[in-house]
């Protein structure tokens, strides 16, 4: 299995970690796990609805050290 490919949005306002997510997602290869970091309470809702129009997968999120991390499969 390949690394995760880490998208690190921290520090940015939505919708900036949904439009660096869609763009790591048109050049990941099938299959892969990408996982985003972002600070801005705003992804918990955005990340979510963009994933479900693009047709990739949540598995996973969390909250740690005041950041969200979403665990994503394309």
């Amino acid at each position: 299995m390949s690394a995760e490919i880490l998208i690190d949005a921290r520090g940015h306002r939505c919708p900036v970690p949904t439009l660096k997510l869609r763009r790591a997602l048109a050049e990941a290869p099938a299959g892969a796990r990408l996982r985003l970091l972002a600070d801005d309470p705003l992804a918990r809702i955005d990340v979510p609805h963009f994933l479900a129009e693009a047709g990739a997968s949540l598995i996973e999120t969390a909250e740690t050290g005041g950041h969200l991390s979403f665990l994503v499969v394309k």
